[in-house]
């Protein structure tokens, strides 16, 4: 085994456990005890592992990430508004990516009703959630299953990327923010993700108001390649996440807001296959419709520039 597969073996480990012995990391990678500590000192040189006595942890400044059972738990009413929203960016007859995550599980559920359309997945769930759909086709990655969310990881999921070219990439994450981009917590899982951006004309990110403003580890996607954000509504008093928003929006990340119960407010769903029409950053907040894709946009002739631009945060406490 080489030292670069090794190491990310032996990081995967720690993630995953929190702390490790080296007794247990030398067993697992099959090397001896003085080869694994030199390559936790590496990692912790990296700033992704601690030492500590007869083992390594995790970084003090990162948390361990929660597996499927405790995701699938959080935010669920917030993860079925965005699926349902984010359905309807998806038309008949289309290619496109679905990463793995919970939320991208919701949104899976929904398009089994979409005729003709193609999904590549490396994610188990995505990829049960539409295994009796009889108009969708389902492609699998190859890979290593990663048991803590039912994904392919690894070369040989990445490798099954190489070449392919789809519409829209549609993949969550463990964090966002306008500086850093879309974020997760574990090496294996981000670099799979950074192939299925690659395939993909454009990247929609499906996050809810809890991960806005959250950096994690490894990043994935840079604010730049994300074409839209699709979230839910934050909280009246979530500063976090609404300062987080306006200046994605700055940034030109076009952003569409689910309502509470997942459509257009006091409208119907999105019609699928409808082109969504960008709308200037509105001014008051009370004028904004949830549901409607949220952005900058330039000044035309004849208007003349506002003196400053209200800020997300400030408008909430209107």
């Amino acid at each position: 085994m080489f030292a670069a597969e090794r190491r990310q073996l032996i990081l995967e480990m720690v993630r995953a456990n929190g702390a490790v012995s080296l007794r247990e990391l030398a067993r697992v990678v099959q090397t001896s005890e003085v080869t694994v500590r030199r390559d936790v000192r590496a990692l912790e040189a990296e700033g992704l592992l601690d030492r500590r006595h007869g083992g390594a942890v995790l970084p003090g400044g990162f948390t361990r990430e929660s597996g499927f059972p405790q995701k699938s738990h959080l935010a669920t009413a917030e993860k079925t508004a965005i699926a349902d929203l984010a359905a309807g960016l998806v038309e008949e007859g289309e290619a496109i990516v679905v990463g793995a995550g919970t939320t991208t599980q919701e949104l899976a559920r929904r398009l089994a009703r979409v005729p003709g359309l193609t999904v590549v997945t490396n994610s188990l769930l995505v990829a049960q959630a539409l295994a009796h759909a009889n108009r969708v086709e389902v492609v699998m990655t190859g890979g290593t299953l990663r048991g803590s969310n039912y994904a392919l990881v690894g070369s040989g999921a990445e490798q099954s990327l190489q070449g392919l070219r789809v519409s829209k990439a549609f993949l969550s994450g463990s964090g966002l923010t306008a500086e850093r981009g879309l974020s997760t917590s574990n090496m294996l899982s981000a670099s799979v993700d950074r192939a299925l951006v690659q395939a993909a004309a454009e990247v929609v990110v499906l996050a809810d108001h809890t991960k806005l403003g959250t950096d994690t580890m490894f990043q994935t996607v840079p604010t730049e390649l994300i074409t839209r954000l699709v979230t839910d509504e934050p909280p009246v008093h979530d500063d976090r996440a609404a300062t987080e928003l306006q200046a994605l929006a700055d940034q030109g990340v076009q952003i569409a807001v689910a309502g509470a119960s997942g459509n257009l407010a006091g409208d119907q769903p999105p019609v699928r296959g409808e082109r969504r029409r960008d709308v200037p950053l509105p001014a008051p907040r009370r004028s904004h419709v949830p549901g409607t894709p949220l952005r900058s946009a330039p000044l035309t002739a004849d208007q003349s520039p506002a003196p400053e631009r209200p800020r997300v945060a400030d408008l909430r406490r209107r």
